[in-house]
């Protein structure tokens, strides 16, 4: 199916995966613990993933299944293509009432995303890309943009991400911090030009990292793990060595700046 076909039907998916969670109060909707430190998820995220479940599988049969909230099982290894979806990407953040949280919905062929949505339902904000078909936010062309130098760059990440046994000279240089909960949106926020780099060094699932990856990419800009290499998907175990996201510049200098030795770490 050609990825544009793919992104039609991940948009269409995207809105009705908004009707639903927006039906939900985060602060009030049922909520549990996921086991061995895996965060939160509530009666909302799992009414978003029963309805994708259904209707994205129905449209491509012949498509395999990784989702954060499905069992996950081998079949999908098997397959060209698979879609890999986060149905509520921030669900800490959705739980306690606030507006970034995204559904983040993708398309993989041979482990390379080719279709993409990233839909903020509560900011109104729609963002797509296809493979060699650009990146829009809302239906408007989206870029990134360079700053002068890493100094003057603004980088979304959490604090533990500047600890000094993550850098060469035992150091983060130095760069204008800030953080948004979902990482969907993080690297979102770096394709529309809004931000210089988003940076994770922790080991970081797939449907967090897969939509926004080709949105970034066809937005102009580079991304990697932390050892440089370049983003494969549909692995076996569906985690990825952290990420860089960026501007062509700053990616290079970020990572010429990270020890590549340097441990992951728990928070994001």
């Amino acid at each position: 199916m050609p990825a544009a076909e793919d992104l039609k039907l991940l948009t269409l998916a995207a809105k009705a995966a908004g009707d639903i969670a927006l039906k939900y109060s985060g602060p009030t909707a049922q909520r549990w613990d996921k086991p061995d430190g895996q965060g939160p998820v509530t009666e909302a995220d799992l009414a978003v993933n029963a309805m994708l479940e259904d209707m994205l599988p129905k449209a491509r049969p012949d498509y395999g299944w990784l989702s954060e909230e499905s069992e996950d099982n081998e079949a999908r290894l098997g397959k060209d293509h698979v879609f890999i979806i986060d149905p509520i990407d921030g669900t800490r953040s959705f739980a306690e009432g606030s507006a970034t949280w995204a559904h983040s919905l993708a398309v993989a062929k041979r482990g390379e995303v080719t279709a993409a949505v990233i839909y903020l339902p509560q900011r109104d904000l729609l963002y797509t890309a296809s493979k060699g078909g650009g990146a829009f936010c809302n239906g408007r062309p989206i870029s990134v943009t360079s700053p002068a130098a890493l100094s003057a760059a603004k980088v979304l990440t959490a604090k533990p991400n500047l600890d000094a046994q993550h850098w060469l000279g035992g150091a983060a240089p130095t760069f204008q911090r800030s953080y948004r909960p979902s990482l969907a949106y993080r690297l979102a926020r770096v394709a529309d030009g809004g931000y210089s780099a988003m940076l994770t060094l922790r080991r970081s699932w797939e449907w967090d990292i897969a939509a926004g990856d080709l949105i970034l990419r066809e937005a102009g800009g580079l991304i990697s793990d932390r050892l440089k290499a370049p983003l494969q998907f549909n692995n076996p175990t569906p985690l990825l060595e952290g990420v860089v996201a960026a501007t062509p510049t700053t990616h290079q200098e970020l990572l010429k700046a990270l020890d590549p030795k340097g441990p992951g770490i728990p928070g994001q």
